[in-house]
């Protein structure tokens, strides 16, 4: 969960499924404290759907979330421009959401060693 914390501005190497979802869940529930404290605080807009400490907590991840899915791709051997895909509505999600949810390439690929095995990889 905080290895993509740890990495937060890294847009090279590869990212495993467990690093990649871990954060989503991460992200997740951060957004929903942000909410509730919004909320009770008062700072929350039903017009616009957003609050003070959600706008804050959003730009606080909004790199690393960048990274980290940049990371996945490249561990499915694909480049990070993949990204855009989800610009084209509803769609764009479905396919980003296949590629997150894809076994990463076995061995190493062109963007690095495999990240499951590190040890191994170097070997190959």
């Amino acid at each position: 969960m905080f290895e993509a914390l740890k990495k937060y501005a890294v847009f090279s190497g590869r990212a495993q499924r467990k690093e990649y979802w871990l954060f989503a869940l991460l992200c997740v529930l951060s957004g929903l404290m942000a909410g509730l404290i919004d909320v009770m605080l008062g700072t929350f807009s039903l017009q616009t759907g957003l609050g003070l400490v959600g706008v804050i907590v959003s730009l606080a991840l909004f790199i690393p979330s960048l990274s980290v899915s940049v990371r996945r791709l490249h561990d499915t051997d694909r480049s990070g421009w993949w990204l855009l895909i989800m610009l084209v509505p509803f769609a764009g999600v479905i396919v980003l959401l296949v590629f997150f949810c894809l076994e990463g390439t076995p061995g190493a690929n062109r963007f690095g060693p495999n990240p499951k095995a590190p040890a191994l990889s170097h070997m190959e």
